[in-house]
C-alpha cells in the first residue's frame, strides 16, 4: 500500500505523510462502507422479513452518520480531527450488526459475518497502527459478546460463541500483520519520495547554475570582443581626434574665427562633437585595459561610471530626459567595466520599456544615495511597467519580453549575478503601466 499524496507537495515528515494517506483512504472507506451498510436490506429481507423495516432505519441512520462525517472532512476542523472521525464511524456499523445480533438471534445470527468484513476491509485500507489496529478487534469481539450475552435468553450455545470469537481473532492476525508491513512499506515509500525530490532539486539547482554560468561566459565574451574593439578604436581613432582638436584649438585663434560668427560657432560645435568622441573613446579604455573578473575590487567614482554609461547607451536615450540625483561622495569599491554594463543594460531596459510606452514626456531619474554603509543606486522610469506574471522572472536566464531575435534575455539574470559578486543585491518593482524601478548596491572602499 503506497502513500498517496492529496497535493503536488510533497509532505514535510512522515507523520503529515499519514495524516494525507488517513484522510485520502478514510473518505474512500466511508464511500465503501456506506454502500455496502445500505446494500444489506437485502439480507435483512431474506433472512429476517419481519425486521426489515426497523432495520432499514437503523441502516439508513448508520449510513446519514458515516456521510456527516465524510462531509465534515471537507471543514477545518474535520481536516484537524481526521483520526478522532475514523474512529468514529468505523465503530458505527460493529454496533449496528451488535444490536442486530442482540434483536435476532444471538450467537446464531447470520449478522456475526459482518464482523470479519468489517475487521478486515478496515484494517487493510487504513493505515492504522498495530495498537490500533488490535483495539479495534478487541472492541468487535466485546461488542459481539454483549449483543449475546444482554439477551433476555443469555448466550444459548457457548462454544458457538468461542468459536466466533476465535475466528474474530483469526482476522485480527491478519489486521495486525497489515499494519505492521502496510506501515513499513509506507515508511519506505515515503523515503523514497523524499530523496527522488532531493534530487531532482539538487537538478532543478544545478540546472540554474548551469544557464547563469553560460550566461556569464557568453557575457565574458562579449566583453573581451568588446575590449579588443575597444583597443583597436583606441589606437585607430585617438591621434585622429588628438590631430582634429588641435587643428580647431589653433582655428579658434585665427582672426577670421574671432570676427566671423558663423565660422567661431561652426568651430565650436565641431570641438564639441570631436570632444564627445574622445570622451566615448575614454569611456571604452575601461574594457579595453581591464578584464572582467580580473582585479576587480578596486576603488573607483560610481557618478563617472553612471556618465559613461549614459554616453554609452546615448543612442537608445535619445529623446529621453535623465535625472541624476547623487551625493558628493561616490567612490565605491568593486568591478567598474562590470558595474558600467549593468548600468548600460539598466539604461537600455528602461529606454526599451519607454519607447514602448509612448509617453509625452519619457524620463528616468537616477538615484544615488547611502545606506548601511552601503552605496545604493535606483533606476527608475516611467515606462509601460513589468505585467505581475512576468516580475518574478525578469532575472531568470534567458527569459525576455522582446521580439524574437532582439535578445538572448541574459542582461537582467548577467547584472544579478554581478551585483551579486559585489555582495548586493539587484532588486525590481513595478507598477504596470505606470513605472518600474531597479535597485542594487554596492560596497564603500575603506
Amino acid at each position: 500500500m503506497t502513500i498517496v499524496l492529496s497535493n503536488d507537495l510533497l509532505p514535510t515528515s512522515f507523520e503529515e505523510a499519514e495524516h494525507r494517506h488517513l484522510m485520502f483512504y478514510s473518505q474512500i472507506t466511508c464511500v465503501v462502507a456506506m454502500v455496502l451498510v445500505a446494500s444489506g436490506v437485502g439480507l435483512d429481507a431474506a433472512f429476517y422479513p419481519e425486521l426489515s423495516l426497523r432495520f432499514g432505519l437503523g441502516r439508513l441512520a448508520v449510513v446519514a452518520l458515516i456521510g456527516a462525517t465524510l462531509w465534515s472532512y471537507r471543514t477545518r476542523w474535520g481536516a484537524g480531527h481526521v483520526r478522532g472521525l475514523t474512529y468514529f464511524w468505523i465503530a458505527l456499523p460493529q454496533l449496528m450488526i451488535a444490536w442486530m445480533i442482540f434483536v435476532t438471534d444471538g450467537e446464531a445470527s447470520i449478522y456475526f459475518v459482518g464482523y470479519t468484513f468489517a475487521v478486515s476491509g478496515i484494517c487493510i485500507f487504513l493505515p492504522l497502527s498495530v495498537r490500533e489496529a488490535l483495539g479495534f478487534s478487541a472492541f468487535t469481539m466485546a461488542a459481539h459478546v454483549l449483543a449475546c450475552s444482554l439477551r433476555t435468553d443469555g448466550v444459548q450455545n457457548w462454544p458457538v460463541l468461542a468459536g466466533q470469537l476465535v475466528f474474530i481473532a483469526f482476522y485480527t492476525v491478519i489486521a495486525v500483520t497489515v499494519s505492521v508491513y502496510g506501515g513499513r512499506q509506507r515508511r519506505q515509500t515515503y523515503t523514497l519520495q523524499t530523496e527522488v525530490q532531493r534530487q531532482k532539486d539538487e537538478l532543478v539547482a544545478q540546472n540554474k547554475a548551469l544557464a547563469d554560468i553560460k550566461g556569464q561566459l557568453l557575457q565574458r565574451e562579449k566583453m573581451a570582443a568588446l575590449g579588443t574593439l575597444s583597443a583597436g578604436l583606441l589606437h585607430e581613432l585617438n591621434n585622429p581626434v588628438n590631430y582634429s582638436l588641435m587643428a580647431i584649438n589653433m582655428a579658434q585663434q585665427l582672426p577670421p574665427a574671432k570676427t566671423d560668427e558663423l565660422l567661431k560657432e561652426s568651430l565650436t560645435d565641431a570641438k564639441e562633437g570631436m570632444s564627445r568622441v574622445q570622451a566615448i573613446v575614454s569611456d571604452l579604455k575601461t574594457f579595453a585595459y581591464q578584464k572582467p573578473g580580473d582585479n576587480s575590487l578596486r576603488p573607483f567614482l560610481l557618478e563617472q561610471a553612471i556618465r559613461s554609461a549614459l554616453r554609452l547607451a546615448g543612442h537608445e536615450l535619445k529623446g529621453v530626459q535623465v535625472a541624476v540625483d547623487q551625493p558628493q561622495d561616490t567612490h565605491v569599491l568593486g568591478d567598474e567595466p562590470a558595474i558600467i554594463g549593468v548600468l548600460i543594460n539598466l539604461f537600455s531596459n528602461a529606454a526599451l520599456a519607454l519607447q514602448r510606452a509612448g509617453r509625452e514626456q519619457p524620463c528616468i531619474d537616477v538615484r544615488v544615495w547611502e545606506a548601511d554603509g552601503r552605496l545604493r543606486v535606483a533606476v527608475r522610469d516611467n515606462g509601460q511597467g513589468i505585467l505581475p506574471e512576468h516580475i518574478g522572472r525578469v532575472f531568470e536566464p534567458f527569459f525576455t519580453t522582446r521580439d524574437v531575435g532582439a535578445g538572448l534575455g541574459l542582461g537582467l539574470s548577467v547584472s544579478y549575478g554581478i551585483v551579486q559578486r559585489h555582495g548586493g543585491v539587484l532588486a525590481v518593482e513595478s507598477e504596470p503601466g505606470a513605472w518600474t524601478e531597479f535597485t542594487f548596491d554596492l560596497p564603500r572602499p575603506a
